[in-house]
């Protein structure tokens, strides 16, 4: 079956809140095995929302909205919806009730603008909001289904778990399955040409390459009659993937991060960690930090945003800063052995650079990140060249980091080689 996602609310189109809710229906309904073609956003103007409801209705056999279901006159959805659908509204008693319990337990008094998100159209089915006042609604004709979903996350997300899901399930033949293979070191265009010849050929399963900073995500995706189908569909795929780009991929678990598969790595071998970051300000650390039980690992984090620091903290020759400028490999290089005498730590990482949007010469440009990696006393230091706003360059290198900090460790204890 096909399903069409419409989001209501002027406050999208603004970008004065980010639309959540499309990714969370998308990737449910992809899980029910529902073919998503379409989604868009509509303000809250009746004519506008009428005109997107009908073409939706035109190529959809479902046709999912969220939000302008609340108690003021710029909540039309549902009353758009009714209309489109011939189903006059009418006041619902159980809705009523509830809504005005709601209040009562919050010890507010309800205003009478409340009372209209009680009234409901003529033989929908009407999904209980456990979690605020606006009920959902399922409007069924001509084998054509609305489903209305309140707009706030924390009352749609369980209404959808405990009341659409149950309903959509029996109308459902198969699922979508998908597994995610990560990344790291390799650009999305690389990635993409050693898959070229399975994309060209595939059926089902079907694999994607997306863009991440300083990453690439491949989706593989499996159309099935359940889950353990799709499982077994996708198995050999990932196993193909797994043979191509070797010690590239970091995960194929779709929850891990690289600063997390980083820190396993880090606690597998028993090792100890320290950071110490110029241009990047401690945004390197902050990324390890976010790893539950880092502590294991990670001991320290020191940012040497100026010279002086770098010299003082780390101590940083004072010659090798005038003869090659703090932004250099030398530097970085120094950075990392000197922060692995201070820290006493196994392995140390370095940053240094120009995030802009100055400071750049045509000889050190904006974008030139040196990043040192030292790990039981064998340094390795990266160029790199990236292009963007501030940042986008800061977060880039620290990706950068991330992979560096991943590479030199296996290749440490594995003597693997992990081409650029």
């Amino acid at each position: 079956m096909i399903v069409e996602l419409i989001s209501v609310g002027t406050e999208l189109l603004l970008g004065n809140i980010v639309n959540t809710n499309a990714a969370y229906l998308a990737q449910q309904c992809a899980s029910l095995g529902l073919s998503c073609y379409y989604q868009s956003v509509v303000g809250d103007n009746v004519d506008r929302l009428r005109r997107a409801l009908l073409t939706a209705l035109e190529r959809a056999d479902i046709v999912m909205l969220s939000g302008g279901l609340g108690p003021t006159t710029d909540d039309l959805t549902k009353e758009t919806a009714a209309d489109v659908m011939q189903m006059p509204l009418e006041m619902d008693g159980h809705s009523l009730e509830r809504i005005t319990s709601f209040f009562e337990k919050i010890g507010t008094k309800m205003t009478e603008n409340n009372k209209k998100q009680a009234l409901v159209p003529r033989g929908a089915l009407v999904l209980d909001n456990e979690n605020g006042t606006a009920p959902g609604l399922i409007l069924e004709k001509d084998h054509k289904r609305l489903i209305l979903l309140p707009g706030p996350p924390n009352e749609l997300r369980p209404m959808f778990e405990n009341s659409v899901r149950p309903y959509l399930e029996p109308l459902c033949t198969g699922t979508l399955y998908t597994r995610t293979v990560k990344i790291c070191g390799m650009g999305e265009s690389k990635a993409a040409s050693v898959i070229q010849d399975l994309i060209d050929g595939q059926t089902n399963p079907t694999i994607a390459p997306y863009a991440k900073t300083g990453e690439v995500h491949l989706r593989v995706t499996a159309k099935a009659a359940d889950g353990k189908e799709g499982a077994k569909l996708v198995k050999p795929v990932v196993k193909e993937l797994k043979a191509r780009f070797g010690v590239h991929i970091y995960t194929t678990d779709p929850e891990v991060t690289l600063e997390q598969a980083v820190v396993e790595l880090l606690a597998a071998n028993h090792l100890t960690a320290c950071t110490v970051e110029s241009c990047t300000g401690g945004m390197l650390a902050s990324r390890l930090i976010n790893v539950p039980g880092v502590s294991e690992t990670f001991k320290a984090g020191y940012v040497t945003y100026s010279n002086k620091a770098k010299r003082r903290i780390l101590g940083v020759k004072k010659g090798t800063l005038h003869k090659y400028g703090a932004v250099s490999a030398q530097v970085a290089q120094e950075m990392a052995e000197k922060a692995a005498l201070v820290s006493k730590c196994d392995v140390t990482v370095s940053v240094t650079g120009i995030a802009g949007p100055d400071g750049g010469t045509p000889e050190k440009p904006v974008g030139l990140v040196y990043i040192g990696c030292c790990v039981c006393k064998k340094t390795t230091v990266r160029e790199c060249r990236f292009t963007g706003s501030r940042e986008k360059i800061r977060e880039s290198a620290v990706s950068a980091a991330l992979t560096l900090m991943r590479q030199c460790v296996l290749e440490y204890y594995s003597q693997v080689t992990f081409g650029k």
